[in-house]
């Protein structure tokens, strides 16, 4: 079976319903199935709920990486999510949404959405020295440009690495100019 181009969208899971950040969700998860991406989330609530019924309600694929050993508390992935896959460790979910991923979207979160973020910037950071093309990586908005300012100018992280969004429309514009490279295939690696 073919697979689209895959996003791995990052977010907050406690982000509540109607507000701007779940709206913005909302509006990214429609936007990147109607541009011809699947995406896929850590498959709980908040952001990854509003992102997964986005691109559900518009045709799209997703899937929800979940971890049932880390998160306890929580009762599975949320209704939207087609396709669940189920990690046993934090670096099992974040590498296997990475392996999923053609591109990665980091919206509103904490450290959770941080460590997701930092691992597309980095990864992006080993392509790159490698000399081959990092792939499409953005961060939207101005609490995601304090953290990186602060990468780049203690530790030397490149900032061109990483496209910088003041809002979620440009990140999504960003990512579909920017091609849809094939899904990489997670059995061979």
């Amino acid at each position: 079976m073919k697979r689209r181009p895959t996003v791995a969208v990052f977010g907050s899971s406690s982000t509540e319903s109607a507000t701007t950040e779940w709206l913005d969700a909302l509006r990214a998860g429609d936007r990147l199935a109607r541009a011809g991406f699947d995406v896929v989330t850590g498959g709980y609530g908040g952001i990854m709920e509003a992102v997964s019924q986005g691109a559900a309600e518009a045709g799209g694929h997703v899937v929800g990486v979940i971890a049932p050993a880390l998160f306890r508390s929580r009762s599975g992935a949320n209704r939207y999510v087609h396709e669940v896959i189920e990690a046993s460790s934090l670096a099992d979910r974040i590498d296997r949404m990475m392996q999923r991923s053609t591109a990665t979207l980091a919206l509103p979160g904490s450290i959770g959405t941080a460590t997701e973020l930092l691992i597309s910037w980095n990864t992006n950071h080993i392509v790159r020295r490698a000399g081959g093309t990092p792939f499409p990586a953005v961060a939207v908005g101005p609490k995601w440009r304090i953290v990186g300012q602060a990468l780049i100018e203690a530790v030397g992280a490149i900032e061109a690495d990483i496209f910088w969004a003041d809002t979620v429309d440009d990140g999504i514009e960003w990512i579909v100019a920017s091609g849809s490279p094939a899904p990489r295939d997670i059995h061979s690696e």
